[in-house]
């Protein structure tokens, strides 16, 4: 018999505070009969069985793929566990609307007042001159009896959580007088790269992750036709009842959705492209790479990400569960790709201080940075760090204030905590990826476009391989010299580019056929 859940014993959990988003104030009280819903993370039982330390070449290409059913029942949430949650809704007055043990999760629902006197909060409306928020301050409490259990507790407060990273050329946040112009098709960075000519992508599945926005299936009618392309397998998923829903504005998540579809598939055109659309929040955020991960029927081999925030905008509960999803989906052999974002070494924070952007700071992802090309005769002459100065956009990149630095980095980071990112490709709007979306031909930048570019690089060497390369962070640091183009001119702001991995590049933009080539010997 379980413990009841019901005892005056409470418990914070930790990291779970909220503090006000800046420039909103408190208002009023929440309706107290609106119907919310949550989801509540579970804690892994044990580690992810990941390998984390630095791997050679030959010792990944050898590796059996991961077993994923055998990962995701490892890694699910026990059967007690889920009872236990399921009896503290029943003496909440929540209902239970779902429960995943392989996602760790369970969704609940109820009214603001019984949400609140679940979780000892005061959730309130807060408004600024253009929007408002659902939200909250402080910590959430859950009875003593779920310490164990309960991971977090996201979707009470439903405030944006992730921004897009996408820089538009000739935009106000993409301008740079006097500035040498060009762009390129993703079919022409691949040769500019090096992608092995010999793969397509073909048999692999390379998963998006959307908050808002959609994209219109005209508009990549044109574009691939416009390359010499098929038209490629591209599938939407709704997630918490956000689908695809364009917006008609270029500079809105359309954009960021396009932007995200056209680079990967016109990089692997054989690959089917599964579109995961969820609501801008944090539960959404997480509910959505969870969907991606544990889909049992496309089985994506790579997720590409290219939304985040600054650390200091998130709660260390959120990060934990993310970092939780990406181990699980590293040991089921999914690689993760995730924009570094383009504010600099402060990632758009107005303190004065450094910061870096999550979730490209998990250890367990592969954050991508920027770059500036420059080609001549269809060759490469420079490549340099993005960075268009005040205002323009720029690389993120530094050191986390959360995550300490895992062991296949400790060797080449200088200080304790996770640096980011860890590879690196063109994203200057200056030297930007030609796109069409809503209407319109468009050459947009920014680290938005250098997740989904190294994802068409992991499917197709996961094509040449015959099976996924998954967690492939320990490899790349392993194998970097003579495999990645190392970046060794600019500045994100507080660093500047050095030999070997530096925080605005991290350890290179990529020579596909040479880091094929080390796998295959």
């Amino acid at each position: 018999m379980s413990k009841h859940t019901g005892s005056k014993d409470r418990f914070t959990i930790p990291g779970s505070e909220r503090q006000t988003v800046p420039g909103f104030s408190a208002v009023a009280p929440a309706d107290p009969f609106e119907i919310v819903e949550i989801t509540l993370t579970l804690k892994l039982r044990a580690p992810a069985p990941l390998d984390r330390r630095s791997r050679s070449a030959r010792e990944i290409a050898v590796r059996p793929a991961p077993d994923r059913a055998a990962v995701q029942r490892q890694c699910s949430a026990t059967s007690d566990c889920i009872e236990r949650v399921r009896q503290f809704a029943a003496e909440s007055n929540l209902q239970v609307l779902k429960a995943e043990a392989e996602k760790r999760s369970v969704v609940l629902s109820g009214t603001v007042r019984d949400m609140n006197a679940a979780f000892s909060t005061e959730l309130r409306r807060f408004e600024n001159a253009e929007s408002w928020y659902r939200g909250r301050t402080g910590g959430l409490q859950i009875p003593g009896a779920l310490r164990d259990d309960v991971e977090s507790v996201l979707g009470l407060d439903n405030r944006p959580q992730a921004k897009t990273h996408f820089r538009r050329r000739g935009s106000s946040g993409a301008r740079r007088a006097n500035a040498a112009q060009s762009s390129f098709t993703p079919p022409q960075l691949a040769q500019l790269y090096r992608f092995p000519p010999g793969q397509n992508g073909a048999g692999q599945c390379i998963a998006l992750i959307e908050l808002g926005g959609g994209f219109k299936t005209s508009d990549l009618q044109s574009y691939f036709q416009s390359l010499g392309l098929t038209l490629p397998r591209v599938t939407d998923v709704t997630v918490d009842g956000t689908g695809n829903e364009p917006t008609g504005s270029v500079d809105g998540p359309d954009g960021e959705v396009v932007l995200d579809i056209e680079v990967a598939a016109a990089i692997a055109p054989a690959a089917k492209i599964v579109v995961y659309f969820a609501p801008n929040t944090d539960r959404g955020f997480l509910d959505a790479i969870n969907a991606a991960a544990h889909d049992n029927s496309n089985k994506p081999n790579v997720i590409s990400i290219s939304w985040g925030g600054p650390e200091s905008s998130w709660t260390q509960q959120a990060m934990q569960s993310f970092d939780s999803a990406f181990q699980v989906a590293g040991a089921m052999g999914i690689s993760v790709c995730v924009a570094s974002g383009d504010n600099g070494s402060s990632d758009g924070v107005g303190d004065g201080q450094d910061h870096v952007d999550f979730p490209a700071s998990s250890p367990h992802v592969l954050a991508c940075g920027g770059t500036r090309l420059q080609v001549s005769a269809a060759r490469v002459t420079s490549e340099s760090v993005w960075n268009d100065g005040s205002g323009g956009g720029a690389t993120g990149g530094g050191f986390s204030s959360v995550f300490a630095v895992p062991d296949w980095q400790a060797s080449v980071v200088p200080r304790n905590f996770r640096g980011v990112p860890d590879v690196a490709g063109d994203a200057d709007p200056q030297s930007g990826y030609q796109i069409f979306v809503d209407g319109q031909q468009e050459v947009f930048g920014g680290t938005s476009a250098v997740a989904p570019l190294w994802a068409g690089l992991i499917a197709r060497l996961n094509q040449a391989l015959g099976k996924p390369l998954g967690f492939l962070n320990p490899l790349l640091y392993a194998e970097s010299p003579g495999t990645l183009n190392d970046i060794v001119t600019g500045n994100n702001g507080s660093f500047s580019a050095a030999a070997g991995w530096d925080p605005c590049t991290g350890l290179g933009s990529p020579n596909g056929e040479k880091l094929l080539s080390a796998l295959q010997s």
